[in-house]
């Protein structure tokens, strides 16, 4: 096949490449200025991978055994229809991922409810920004990650970045930074941290305590933004009666951040032209993360960022598909568009676009840690279906995740390796991956983007589309298109008048290189790269600030558990690194799971440089090598996220839920310290 220009399978900048067969080269594409990191240039390895499925397999006597299409479809169709015959519609659960495209995202939600009637359909962009999310919509009325530009960026005097390092998790986005005085908020002083003028280094789970120590410093200084407050925004006072007992000096005392560095940088953001506040995981995967963020924003308003040309507030998604993902009907409350399922006039318009009554959708389902949990329960899920997830690694709890797949009637996986999630199914479809297949994704700045087939798939296997295509036959309910253009003119009209409305672009319009951010609500409208310049989504067109009060991490350190666990990612590793982990010239330098340590709290475990250590907290343990850090807090450890069996840090993460978002405390947990052979 001839070089095709597309886009990157990793995150949520979705830099632009070219392929030529597996061969990748970077191409001149704003978010990325002809950039890749470590993980793009080595992305064509993947699709040459000796690991790749090309067979579908069935689990007999206990060992996975190839078998061909029709019979796995066959079998996985029937074994769907006794379990909903025997325990109802709920007795199947869907699982999704923001890696989909938004044709399989879409298709999938449409799957769930016409094809199976079931409610259990939630994904692992739960993990990833529904905190920001919920944040977002409470505020501004709407969800858009970036509701501007990239590029716009690089025009920024000041930029804050609460829970974010974009320096490991998407390289290429630092060049937009270049030009700016840059404040970060992080426990540990990462590679972004390392490149700002004032680093911010609050205990882990105290970052709305910094928040509101700064909004309070600001107010304090003068510098609240009133004519803005004022023309703008409602609820500004409710939110300071709670900002105004948090004063920098109280702040100091919950977060170890000094009350100087929390009026510098409210001088900093106050005194700049053009200033951006942006958040990331750090600040979201809280109990409180939905309350967290809402604190970033409620700072945001109070210097009149969003929608003013050349500042704003934004979060930087982290899935390649995180923002298209959770907008069209994969999550367990939505319906395409960014519609709410509990709305009637969307489920009956949305319900009339697929051909069904309305009252034939089911209601909204268990959030991702809640259907985890439920499955194989007397009153769960008996059966659960996973496109691009890999729970086993990625979930809170991981082992009791893994214990409650083994409790299901009926595990089917769909994926193109054998992941640690595949490894346990019962049926394994194996399905394409990104550069041999068309479909549409849309970044972290809300532009939908077209990623081109660039190579034909290995025989033997298909696209998720036509899985989907081939159960809703056999299931006797047709509708359910195979081809991704087709999919997405139906996702265009299922889209059009929600929030996020799809219906004016098209696939011609990408291939032809036009930038379409959405909402793109006609066929000749240029698409919406800046929200909120006029008004934003509430009805009388303001934002809203909304009261936010600190309580801490859902569980804190004690005589038996007496340091702080954080997660994250590393530059070489993506997720739960079902992909990465595969290409050797990035795991040849991350290889296996590590803890880092302040030398002085590794010692008093008795543990040296590259010891393996015990991390165990009050729900499992892990087993990793230490490294030391000198700049690390003494009463914090870090460990990536990226690896299987007993070292996955998910063994021992929290999965206290955030009552409004549902995400889980991925980023503090107490924890204890010792050797492997050792009591901590």
């Amino acid at each position: 096949m001839p070089q095709v220009d597309t886009h990157c399978p990793y995150c949520a900048l979705q830099c632009g490449m070219t392929l030529d067969g597996s061969r990748v080269a970077p191409r001149d594409f704003p978010v990325n200025a002809g950039g890749l990191c470590q993980k793009g240039w080595t992305s064509g390895s993947l699709l040459t991978s000796p690991r790749r499925l090309t067979t579908p397999m069935i689990r007999v006597d206990g060992a996975l055994e190839p078998v061909s299409w029709d019979f796995a479809l066959d079998f996985v169709a029937r074994k769907l229809t006794e379990l909903q015959e025997r325990h109802g519609p709920d007795a199947v659960a869907i699982f999704g991922g923001g890696g989909l495209t938004n044709e399989k995202a879409y298709l999938l939600g449409k799957f769930a409810r016409v094809a199976l009637g079931t409610s259990q359909i939630d994904y692992n962009g739960r993990f990833c920004m529904s905190s920001a999310a919920a944040a977002g919509t409470k505020a501004f009325g709407a969800d858009r990650g970036m509701p501007f530009p990239v590029t716009d960026l690089k025009n920024a005097d000041v930029v804050l970045l609460a829970g974010a390092n974009p320096a490991e998790t998407m390289p290429p986005f630092t060049q937009h930074l270049r030009g700016a005085d840059l404040i970060v908020v992080d426990p540990r002083r990462t590679p972004t941290a390392e490149l700002a003028s004032l680093h911010l280094a609050p205990a882990p789970g105290t970052d709305l305590a910094l928040a509101l120590g700064i909004l309070h410093a600001v107010v304090e200084g003068g510098h609240l933004a009133q004519s803005y407050v004022d023309a703008r925004t409602n609820g500004f006072e409710d939110a300071w009666r709670i900002a105004a007992s948090w004063w920098p000096e109280r702040a100091e005392r919950v977060t170890g951040v000094s009350a100087a560095d929390m009026r510098l940088a409210a001088a900093k953001l106050a005194n700049a032209r053009n200033v951006y506040i942006l958040t990331a995981r750090g600040a979201e995967q809280h109990a409180t993360g939905t309350a967290t963020v809402g604190g970033w924003i409620n700072l945001a308003l109070a210097l009149g960022l969003p929608g003013r040309a050349g500042s704003g507030y934004g979060c930087l998604t982290g899935q390649g598909n995180g923002q298209g993902g959770r907008e069209h009907g994969q999550k367990a409350d939505q319906l395409p568009g960014y519609r709410k399922l509990d709305d009637p006039a969307a489920r009956e318009y949305v319900a009339g676009v697929w051909g069904v009554d309305p009252d034939s959708l089911p209601g909204p389902g268990r959030s991702t840690s809640e259907l985890l949990e439920a499955l194989g329960q007397e009153d769960g899920p008996k059966a659960l279906m996973v496109f691009g997830s890999n729970v086993v690694v990625s979930a809170p709890r991981s082992q009791r995740v893994q214990d409650r797949l083994s409790a299901l009637d009926f595990l089917v996986v769909a994926d193109f390796v054998l992941s640690e999630t595949a490894a346990l199914a019962d049926v394994v479809l194996p399905v394409t991956q990104w550069a041999e297949e068309d479909g549409t994704l849309t970044n972290l700045e809300g532009r939908v983007l077209l990623r081109r087939k660039a190579i034909d798939p290995p025989p033997g296997v298909r696209s998720d589309l036509d899985v989907l295509n081939g159960l809703a036959r056999r299931l006797g309910r047709p509708g359910f298109p195979a081809d991704a253009e087709t999919v997405f003119e139906e996702l265009r009209i299922a889209s059009k008048g929600g929030i996020a409305d799809y219906s004016g672009v098209s696939y011609q319009r990408l291939r032809d290189g036009e930038a379409l951010h959405w909402p793109v609500p006609e066929n000749d409208h240029p698409g919406t790269p800046r929200m909120f310049l006029e008004s934003f989504a509430h009805p009388d067109g303001r934002a809203r600030f909304v009261p936010v009060e600190h309580t801490g991490p859902a569980e804190l350190p004690d005589d038996e558990f007496p340091l702080q666990a954080t997660t994250g990612r590393v530059l070489q590793q993506y997720q739960s690194g079902a992909q990465t982990r595969l290409i050797k010239e990035l795991n040849d330098v991350v290889p296996e799971a590590f803890v880092e340590v302040h030398p002085d709290t590794a010692k008093r475990a008795g543990l040296e440089e590259g010891d393996p250590a015990r991390i165990r907290s009050r729900r499992g343990e892990t087993i990793a090598k230490v490294r030391f850090v000198q700049s690390l807090r003494p009463d914090l450890v870090f460990l990536p996220f990226h690896f299987p069996g007993e070292q996955r840090a998910n063994l021992f993460t929290n999965p206290a839920l955030d009552p409004v978002s549902r995400m889980p405390e991925f980023k503090v947990c107490a924890v204890s310290l010792s050797t492997v052979d050792g009591a901590a």
